[in-house]
């Protein structure tokens, strides 16, 4: 299993919480050589004044357990 797929793997199982609010995540990017992830909130969240709060606090936090290469999650 490549990196990439292991990213969706764990993003999926942070979806079902944003698919209640209405919101998405969509992987954008990820840059193996400094380990930074970018990703897209889509729907509701990627308007929501919290969202900053919700990539680092949410979606990095879970990234980095599941998925070692990672170091930060990145919105855009």
């Amino acid at each position: 299993m490549t990196v990439l797929d292991r990213i969706e793997d764990s993003l999926d199982t942070i979806r079902p919480a944003l698919h209640v609010d209405g919101g998405d995540v969509e992987l954008v990017d990820f840059d193996q050589a400094d380990g930074v992830v970018q990703v897209r909130l889509v729907g509701v969240c990627g308007s929501c004044p919290i969202s900053s709060t919700t990539v680092k606090f949410g979606i990095e936090r879970r990234l980095r357990d599941m998925v070692p290469e990672v170091k930060e999650v990145r919105a855009l």
